[in-house]
Formats: structure tokens, sequence, C-alpha cells
């Protein structure tokens, strides 16, 4: 069990690390090979101690909201340690897991448990250079501001113990929240402007939420001790955070000179780490581009077959007029999934392992500049609240007509159902619902985004291409199917211009007004959507995941379907695919074809 006690822990870890130490020597003297036992059950077995030993002792203490988030509640009043001294002994501990993992001998492992070594090795060296590298701790002001909402925010939306329980963590962290910032101002070295313009941009949203979203949140606790002590903590953070707002413009903007870039050498070790990707970036390039230029053509092709004396463009701009009124929105996407989920269970497409819907809601507003909408399920452990939410971002009711009219173009009628595909069926809900059978803890801890952003990424043109069109719409000419395709290509574009985008922004070829205009020209995006896609690139340097591990996805379908000839059935390749969890696409395709071929 994963919450066991720290004693019985210890002991069997003692007792499997002499095995551990065995291996790694090169010897087989354990009990269990000199009785004839297959020696690979006791490798694996040590090596997965090992790794309870990483997540238990290291890994969780260390990272006490996304325990939380895990559904691992033994860490709830903690807060992540700011400090320069807290950060620099993250990197001594994981220096010590990486030789530790390393010094485990992997032909001695399952094949399966190899994958979990080289998952947990490729995360230590991921985090490693994120600390020691790419430094978002001394570079980026919205780490600090957003990341302690957000362990707030976790204790506040589910409800995963009584209310007066969980105000009591929420005043727990809301004390540990002031020496956070105070940690940003010290640790914070000319950052780059655009983080800091983020920053500020985010922080109305992030106080509002203290002011208004939190209280509202916990308006039933009646210990009146507790409400007077979290009123007192919550009014505090706010005034730090109203002073660090201030600080932000003051003092740290004028001097925001810092350089975003990752550069080339950054930018491929991260790909490598996050993603088991070392195709020449060149290479990835010309991928890249020929996706977006058969999609530009399909585009093209589809426009004139609707509209055959309009340019492509301005089919285009027609489609994007077509969306809901705002306040309309929630219930115009929430009206998608009878016939999403129908189509998938009538077409075989996927396993769809409940029948528990997600929860419909606004996205929170800490995280409302850089996404327009997302999935957010409960940690794999999580015990009691089971309630996975779909975020969708809003329109600032501030904004005028002109803003507002670029925003939603973003979610004309056939997006939206793209969109829901993406996150929820048989995108991300249904890969989330599927870990639930995962019986491997790195597996349901560690992953890797070219899988699930590019499963959901898949997803949007499998759906179509096995003929999904929306019912309801009394359509009987193809213009609804046609429709659909429209907006499923119109994201597609929009993740290779993220591809594009993502590679010659960090390695310095592409400017961000550049990168804006890549959005619009090439993306077919509006100006507003190429800005918010080009913020999140500076800080999202490998967003080219989507369109990387769809192509990836793609072509370990076509490789299964014509090795197996007439037996493969769709179903079976994708139940198979959700089985092995997330890692990256490099072990998912050694699993499936049990071989060591090019993912791309």
């Amino acid at each position: 069990m994963l919450e066991r006690g720290d004693r019985l822990r210890m002991k069997i870890l003692a007792a499997l690390w002499l095995c551990l130490g065995a291996l790694s020597a090169g010897a087989d003297t354990s009990a269990d090979a000199r009785a004839g036992a297959d020696p690979t059950v006791s490798a694996d077995a040590a090596f997965m101690a090992l790794a309870d030993d990483y997540f238990d002792n290291y890994y969780f203490p260390t990272n006490p909201t996304i325990a939380t988030t895990a559904g691992i509640h033994r860490y709830d009043e903690r807060l992540e340690d700011y400090s320069r001294a807290g950060l620099e002994r993250q990197i001594r501990a994981l220096r010590g897991y990486q030789q530790r993992f390393e010094a485990v001998g992997a032909s001695g492992l399952s094949e399966r448990v190899q994958g979990d070594r080289e998952l947990l090795l490729a995360s230590i060296r991921s985090s490693l250079l994120t600390l020691q590298t790419i430094r978002p701790w001394q570079k980026d002001p919205n780490f600090y501001s957003a990341g302690i909402a957000n362990s707030a925010f976790i204790l506040m939306e589910r409800n995963f113990a009584p209310v007066n329980e969980r105000l009591r963590l929420v005043c727990a962290r809301e004390k540990l929240m002031l020496a956070a910032l105070r940690a940003a101002r010290s640790n914070l070295r000319n950052p780059p402007r655009i983080y800091t313009e983020i920053a500020l941009e985010q922080l109305p949203g992030i106080v509002s939420f203290y002011q208004d979203d939190l209280p509202t949140a916990f308006s039933t606790a009646d210990d009146a001790a507790l409400v007077r002590e979290f009123t007192a903590a919550n009014a505090r953070v706010i005034a730090a955070l109203k002073d660090y707002q201030s600080w932000l413009t003051r003092e740290l903007l004028p001097r925001s000179h810092g350089e975003f870039r990752l550069g080339t050498t950054t930018f491929r070790a991260k790909l490598a780490y996050d993603e088991m990707v070392d195709t020449p970036l060149e290479r990835l390039l010309a991928i890249g581009m020929a996706d977006m230029q058969r999609n530009q053509a399909e585009f093209a092709r589809v426009a004139r077959e609707l509209e055959p004396d309009k340019s492509a463009q301005q089919v285009l701009a027609e489609l994007a007029l077509d969306y809901p009124e705002p306040g309309k929105l929630l219930d115009s996407f929430r009206a998608t999934f009878d016939g999403l989920i129908a189509f998938i269970t009538d077409h075989q497409i996927v396993t769809v392992p409940s029948t528990v819907r997600p929860i419909l809601r606004e996205t929170p507003p800490f995280m409302r500049a850089t996404t327009f909408a997302s999935m957010d399920t409960p940690g794999p452990f999580e015990p009691a609240a089971q309630e996975a939410y779909f975020n969708v971002t809003l329109p600032d009711p501030s904004w005028d007509a002109r803003r507002t009219a670029g925003f939603m173009a973003n979610f004309n009628y056939p997006v939206i159902s793209n969109v829901v595909v993406h996150e929820a069926y048989p995108g991300h809900y249904i890969q989330f619902l599927w870990m639930h059978r995962v019986d491997d803890r790195v597996r349901k801890f560690v992953g890797a985004a070219t899988n699930s952003e590019g499963w959901a990424h898949y997803c949007e043109q499998m759906m179509l291409d096995e003929g999904y069109v929306q019912p309801g719409t009394g359509a009987t000419d193809g213009r609804q199917s046609k429709l659909l395709r429209l907006g499923q290509l119109q994201d597609a574009l929009l993740r290779n211009a993220r591809f594009i985008v993502a590679i010659k922004l960090h390695t310095g070829r592409m400017t961000i007004d550049q990168a804006i205009d890549f959005f619009v020209q090439q993306g077919y995006q509006s100006r507003e959507i190429g800005q918010v896609e080009t913020k999140r690139g500076t800080s999202d340097p490998t967003y080219l995941y989507y369109t990387l591990g769809k192509l990836q996805i793609l072509k370990l379908r076509s490789d299964l379907q014509a090795r197996q000839g007439s037996s493969f059935r769709l179903k079976d390749f994708h139940d198979a695919f959700m089985q092995q969890g997330f890692p990256p696409i490099k072990l998912v395709r050694r699993a499936l074809l049990q071989d060591g071929s090019p993912t791309l």
C-alpha cells in the first residue's frame, strides 16, 4: 500500500537493498537465485523498492503540492521550500538518486522495469536541468505567485476531507507563503521581460482568487476560531501578493532584460530527457513543416468543397464567426458529450472504463492567461475526491467587443467539438480513467507529454477519420463533416505552429513578433490567439510535443498494422496503448513492436 508506515517500509527496503547491491555489483548471490528462482523477479522488486524510496523519501516530501494532487495527503500541511538553500538541497538529493538508479544494471531487469528505470533517470536528469540550467526560480516571477496559488487551490477544489480539516490545511500552507514570496525577491535575477509581464498579467486573477474564491469555497466551515485564523492568514497573503505585484512593477520590470531562450544545447537536452527524442532539430523542423503543409493543403481542399468561390482564409474567417454566446459556452461543450460517447462505443474505438463524466467549469483564475481549455483529473492515489474537471477559459467581461470576438474565434462550434475530443472523449479523460488499471507506481507518476498530449491530439484526427459527425445537426450533405474537419485542421495547424515556433524561438531563429505572425499566417489563428500562444511558448519551450507525439503514434499504428495485417483491430491497438501508462512513445513502441525501430 502507498500509505504504509515508515518503519515497515524501511524494513522492506533494507531487505531488498541487499539484493539491489548484489545486482549492481554484477553478483548473483541472492537466496532466490541460489534456489533456482527467476532472478529477474528479485531484480525488479529491488528496483521498485528503490523507486519507492525515491518517491516516499524525496519526491513527495519535497513537492507537497504534487503529493496532494496525486492523492497523497501526508504532506498537505507543507509548502515547497522556495529558498536558495532548499533548492540546493534538492539538487544534492537528485544527484544522489541519479547515481543510485544508474548503478542498477538494466540487463537484470524485465523489459517493463527497464523502461521504468529509463523513465526515472530521464525525469531526474530533467529536474536537474531545470534547477541548474533553465532556472525558473531565478528567471520567472510567476513561478512563485502561481505556484503558491496552486498549492491553495488543490486543497480547495477536491473534497478529500471535511471542510474544516481542509481549511486548517489551507491555513498551514498560507502561513508558509510569505516566506515563498520573500524567497522570490531574493532569488529573482534579471528575468526575461515577458516573464515579468506574464506574472503581472496573472496577479490580479491570483489576488481575486484569495479575496473571493477561497473564502467562498470555505464559507460552510463552522469552526469559529479556525475561520478567524484563516481570515487573518488569508489577509496577510493578499497583502503580500499586492506588495509583490508592486515590487514587480516598480523594481523588477525595469530590470527585466534576461533571456528566455533555452539555446540549442539545452533545448536538445530537455527534449531528450522529457520525451526521449534525440532526432536532430533540423530533421524535426523538416518533419514539422511537411506536416503543416499537408494540413494547409487539406484545409484548402475542404474549404473549396464548402465554398468554391472563396479562399481558405475567407472560409476560415466565416468559420471563426460561428461561435456561441460567451454565457452559453460551457453548455455548448457539454452538449457534445452524448454523441462522442455513443460513437466511441458503437465504432469500437477504445474501452471506456467508467460512465462517470467530467465536470465542466470555468478555468481557475491563475491559469487563464496561458490556457483556453484543460482537463483536471484527480491523482492516481486520491482515496475520496474522484471528480474530474473540464476547465474552459471564458472571455473576461471587462473586455471590449473586438477583443472578445477575437478570443471567441477559438471556440467556434467545430473547434468546440474538437476540443472535447482532445480533453475528454477519447482524449485526456479516457487516458486518465485507464491509469487506474495501470499497476505500476512509476508509470502512475512519471510520463511524457508526447504520450498524453500526443494521444489527445491524435484522437482529434482519428475520430474524424473513423467517420464521427456530431449528431443532431440535421446535415445530410456532408457539410457538417467538412466543417468538423476544418475545425480539426485549424487545431492541427495551431499545433504545427507550436512545433515550428518552439524550435525556432528557443534556438534564436525567430523573434516574439515573428512567432505571433507565424501563428496568424501559417497556423491560421487570430492575432489574440497568436499572442497567447507565443507567451506560452516562451516558458513551455517544448510544446511541440502535441504534433510530435501524434506523428509518433500514427507511425506506431501504421507499423503495427503492417505487421499484423488483417488481424489488426483499432480498439485492440488503443487499449494496448493505454495499458502502458503514459511513458515516451519510444517505450510504448518497444513494448508493442518488441524492437528498437525509430519513432519517426
